[in-house]
């Protein structure tokens, strides 16, 4: 009494004494609950890839060839997989040319899709659903048969776009083969796969512009601002976590691509000079039938991946704490 007395007196409140929170059974289960909810998703992302990764770095630790296959049993060599490849001058060129050559199709499939996308916003209806619908054609038509049908527009003999080139004066495109260098192989390669990622991208930001306030875009133009600040200051802010993710998406798909560029140029014309990583796999692993050194390759792609992703994730897992 003659404490709170004081404390009044001082003008303050009596300290109060801090209750700990019981643990009762409850509470437990209610902490549990959602952990209990995602238990089944995590187990099957567990069965469904943490098995067959554990298998994937086991193999690539061993000696495995043919002999091996027959047998269904490895012989054992730690590390010495990674270490020829880490010591293999092709498979640096190749990173270094993957690497590139992802930089600029992601770049590519990036910038059109968001000015196609752009494009979108401005037209009419009917145009908008007629464009729409030749993007989800493009986007639906198998690999293969997108394959064949740029080949057969690239052909030296009887290319459709040789003819037209030349009969537009560009130059004299008779005959001309778009396969004849490395760079020229891997460009026809870059064609092909922006224009087959460009549907997904355009459709996918095109929903992201339709989330931004027409009120914002009509206010900063009623300031004066010009149609590169709208985009820079209001809509770019609002679409950035889409853009974040697509870019995410098209490095893991980009990196590690191997229908297009092997159907492309075809295995008569594949050497070391046009190799990419999924290439580069698949001639070591495969065609020379060591699978421990597939297996091996695999895994510091995967590792690839992730450093080249990371950057992204940070940022769309900062974008999410700040949101």
């Amino acid at each position: 009494m003659t404490t709170d007395r004081t404390a009044l007196a001082a003008g303050t409140a009596p300290p109060r004494t801090r209750r700990r929170r019981r643990l009762t059974a409850r509470r437990i289960f209610a902490a549990s609950v959602p952990y209990g909810l995602i238990l089944p998703v995590v187990g099957a992302i567990a069965a469904i890839l943490g098995y067959p990764l554990y298998r994937l770095v086991r193999l690539s630790t061993q000696h495995y060839g043919l002999f091996e296959l027959i047998r269904h049993k490895g012989q054992s060599i730690g590390l010495h997989n990674y270490g020829l490849i880490l010591h293999d001058p092709v498979f640096w060129h190749t990173l270094l040319r993957t690497v590139v050559f992802t930089v600029a199709n992601v770049a590519l499939t990036m910038v059109l899709g968001t000015l196609l996308a752009l494009l979108l916003t401005r037209l009419s209806t009917w145009v908008r659903l007629l464009l729409t619908s030749g993007l989800v054609l493009v986007w639906s038509m198998p690999v293969v048969v997108a394959v064949q049908v740029w080949d057969w527009m690239t052909n030296f003999e009887n290319g459709i776009v040789n003819y037209v080139l030349t009969q537009l004066g560009v130059g004299d495109y008779f005959h001309h083969d778009w396969y004849a260098t490395a760079f020229s192989q891997l460009s026809m390669t870059t064609a092909l796969i922006v224009w087959g990622a460009l549907p997904f991208v355009v459709i996918t930001i095109y929903a992201g512009l339709s989330q931004v306030p027409h009120e914002l875009v009509e206010a900063a133009r009623s300031d004066g601002a010009r149609a590169w600040q709208v985009f820079r200051d209001v809509t770019f802010p609002i679409v950035k976590p889409v853009l974040l993710i697509l870019t995410s998406l098209s490095i893991i798909w980009d990196f590690g691509v191997f229908t297009q560029p092997y159907l492309l140029i075809g295995q008569a014309k594949i050497v070391p000079s046009n190799y990419l990583m999924g290439i580069y796999l698949f001639e070591e692993g495969y065609l020379k039938s060591d699978f421990g050194r597939g297996a091996a390759i695999s895994i510091l792609m995967l590792l690839i991946v992730a450093l080249l992703s990371v950057v992204y994730v940070r940022r769309m897992v900062k974008l999410g704490d700040v949101r």
